[in-house]
């Protein structure tokens, strides 16, 4: 099996998070959900956090050969994000099976596969602040798989509702 080099891996995770916020930066474009284009400008900026964090911690380990300290970042609680960003509004704007529904479904996917890059190399990482750069971006798309998470499992129950799938 292969070992990917710590270099290697900055520079996959990197990429991730470029095309992570190309992404969500699409949609938000695309969508005629004003909703829609909140939620995904807000992941696409966060996205955008990442790879200049990711970056500058990249350019230390090219010049120095060492992690910068990692400061644990924290922002609202997913939970918190969400209720803020699941109104009526959105939920009248998105169709279960629509473009938007797609893609959150899709975005789902996107996150789950961060956070499994970022969970695996904190994992195996030996240096302390490499291992806390990875934890804390696992925590960060673990966020966002969460909010994404919230507005799928809403958006069906209420096509659920709305098509008597119930059986009660």
């Amino acid at each position: 099996m292969e070992t990917k080099s710590t270099t290697d891996i900055l520079k996959e995770a990197i990429l991730l998070e470029q095309r992570g916020r190309a992404f969500y930066s699409s949609i938000a474009i695309q969508t005629k959900s004003d909703a829609v284009k909140r939620i995904f400008t807000m992941i696409a900026d966060e996205e955008e956090q990442h790879i200049r964090f990711l970056s500058e911690q990249y350019r230390n380990y090219q010049t120095k050969g060492f992690f910068l300290n990692v400061t644990i970042q924290t922002a609202n609680t997913p939970d918190e994000v969400a209720r803020k960003v699941l109104s009526d509004e959105m939920k009248s704007q998105i169709s279960a099976a629509g473009f938007e529904a797609a893609a959150i479904s899709a975005a789902m996917d996107f996150e789950a596969k961060a956070v499994e890059l970022y969970s695996s190399r904190a994992e195996s990482a030996s240096d302390t602040n490499e291992k806390e750069l990875y934890r804390m971006l696992a925590e960060w798309e673990r966020g966002h798989h969460k909010w994404l998470m919230r507005i799928d499992k809403d958006l069906r129950e209420e096509v659920w509702y709305d098509n008597n799938f119930w059986p009660f």
